[in-house]
């Protein structure tokens, strides 16, 4: 830092306070400004506090005021344990000046583990959900690049690729997350591949309801249900334990780029561009 001015680090600042304020978390600072030494990304965001969501209140009060209003209730170590996560020995310290409550009958016992149990699982469900919605925020707008990088991943992870004993250059993509296939579309109209290049073809258990997994495809990449390629139908073996059953099973979608080898090939140097940038960056920090 020494070779920026204090005009520099007022400006940084500026920008770091900002971004603070707006709510993003350190490491979004860090990566927006590209400001990699945590001691003066410390001096930047000095004196601000973090946004409400990286913020853990203070845990420890909160649990023992909780556990000394469930004694005050009547409840069991075992009961408070169950509701609010933490060690009897926690407890204890907490309501041991407290009336032990009067001894419970086996069912009333019972009952209150399984409610207590239940909300127990109520909570945690809650506390995913609110998790995954604030990490689906953290994405933000996509832009055309951020797109591009995802789809030479998605496609080098999940794509045909030519290997020595099969040596075909065709870019391929089955899947049957619908939420795959859609960044794949999205991602081969950004690159400019015409509708007319790309075949769809559903493949499903012969089992299941064909018609309605056509047009559940068909719906999801917007086509008709005729512009389909003929449906591959998996027989059926009675030996095995299919659990990809009922309503929500529509089988996999089969995407395929007509004369698709040239394109393949820039996949290919793509992701091998993806791993030097990774490797030169890598190096870069160890110097």
């Amino acid at each position: 830092m020494h070779h920026h001015t204090r005009a520099d680090f007022e400006s940084l600042r500026d920008q770091a306070v900002t971004l603070r304020r707006a709510g993003l978390s350190r490491r979004q600072i860090r990566d927006r400004l590209h400001v990699h030494n945590n001691d003066i990304l410390n001096r930047l965001l000095e004196g601000e506090p973090p946004p409400d969501w990286t913020r853990r209140p203070n845990a420890k009060d909160d649990l023992r005021a909780r556990a000394r209003e469930l004694r005050g209730r009547g409840m069991t170590y075992d009961a408070i344990q169950v509701e609010l996560g933490v060690s009897k020995s926690s407890i204890s310290l907490w309501v041991r000046d407290m009336p032990r409550p009067p001894r419970r009958t086996r069912e009333q016992a019972s009952a209150i583990g399984k409610r207590g149990w239940e909300e127990t699982l109520r909570r945690r469900d809650e506390e995913r959900q609110r998790t995954k919605r604030v990490a689906a925020d953290e994405i933000g707008t996509m832009g055309d690049r951020d797109l591009f990088l995802v789809g030479v991943g998605l496609y080098w992870s999940e794509g045909s690729k030519s290997k020595p004993h099969n040596p075909q250059e065709r870019v391929t993509f089955i899947n049957s997350d619908p939420g795959m296939i859609q960044v794949f579309v999205a991602w081969l109209s950004l690159l400019g591949v015409a509708p007319e290049h790309t075949q769809f073809r559903v493949q499903i258990h012969e089992s299941a309801d064909i018609g309605a997994a056509e047009r559940y495809w068909a719906d999801l990449v917007g086509i008709d249900v005729t512009s389909l390629a003929r449906t591959t139908l998996k027989r059926h073996n009675p030996k095995t334990v299919r659990k990809n059953v009922g309503e929500d099973y529509h089988g996999c979608l089969v995407v395929r780029v007509r004369q698709s080898a040239d394109l393949y090939r820039r996949i290919e140097g793509w992701w091998y561009g993806i791993v030097g940038g990774v490797r030169s960056s890598q190096e870069a920090n160890r110097t």
